[in-house]
């Protein structure tokens, strides 16, 4: 473990100072470090490097902030499974687990090469228009079809592998992994997935209809939206960061992704603790 590369939040307050102060300690015990472009800039005497290029000249990589900027980072790893590192710098964060007071004894066991990784599976969405593909993600947390401010209900026709399943009639659409469980699904009441399953779920915004529920699929199927609608303003998302708008008669297609995201586990707290902890679980 000798070359580490460092990302972080941008305009956070914090994260600059931290940075420079991890990549002295880093330093310190011998190792090659790379900060992201644009947080190298803010740092004296430091060089940066591109961000989509730093995951493959490096061993191990830090993100400083929150779950949304340790996701578009995870998309940048893409296949290459480079270990994430995420440190949580104040906010609500279910992936960035590692405290500030953790930190450093996190670092000195990753010095060592003394931890641990948790694969959390991605999805690939497909948007294609007439039969032909238009736009391919990779997803970590979710896959959102959502109808515009001043949208109609939107019709959406689902189809799990081969087999209909129903057209939800609602505000939008999500269908998560079991990482994007606790995200936008969670608010719009979905199940919390265990991250080590191999399973979808998809989950309605804002049903017409009351008895639509969602729904847990297998990690294997193949989900296929047709989204019906005439002069309307629907929007596609990926992971709430990047996306596109919809036409009336594209089809989103979401499978399981070959790639998958390495986050390195904290030694002082688990998934349970982390979801009492982040949803005040046994608060009165």
């Amino acid at each position: 473990m000798k070359r580490i590369g460092i990302y972080a939040k941008k305009n956070h307050p914090d994260a600059i100072a931290l940075a420079g102060e991890i990549t002295s300690w880093l330093e310190s015990k011998g190792m090659e470090v790379f900060p992201e472009a644009d947080l190298a800039a803010n740092m004296e005497g430091v060089r940066g490097y591109p961000g989509k290029s730093i995951p493959a000249m490096v061993d191990l990589i830090i993100v400083l902030g929150g779950d949304g900027t340790l996701i578009s980072v995870a998309r940048q790893v893409g296949n290459l499974k480079t270990p994430i590192l995420g440190v949580n710098l104040g906010s609500l964060g279910f992936l960035t687990e590692v405290t500030l007071d953790e930190l450093y004894p996190v670092l000195e066991q990753v010095v060592r090469r003394e931890f641990t990784t948790t694969s959390r599976m991605m999805l690939e969405a497909i948007v294609r228009r007439g039969g032909e593909e238009i736009n391919r993600y990779q997803v970590l947390n979710d896959v959102v079809i959502n109808k515009g401010a001043l949208a109609r209900i939107i019709d959406m026709e689902a189809w799990v592998d081969e087999n209909y399943l129903t057209t939800f009639k609602a505000d939008g659409l999500i269908i998560a992994s079991p990482t994007g469980s606790t995200a936008y699904n969670l608010a719009a009441g979905g199940p919390i997935i265990y991250p080590g399953l191999q399973c979808l779920v998809i989950s309605p915004i804002c049903p017409h209809t009351l008895t639509h529920r969602p729904i847990i699929v297998s990690g294997g199927a193949v989900i296929r939206i047709e989204v019906k609608f005439q002069d309307e303003d629907v929007v596609f998302t990926a992971d709430g960061q990047v996306g596109m708008p919809l036409h009336g008669g594209d089809v989103v297609e979401v499978r399981k992704s070959e790639n998958s995201t390495q986050l390195v586990r904290s030694p002082f707290k688990d998934y349970f603790q982390v979801l009492r902890t982040k949803l005040r679980w046994g608060e009165r």
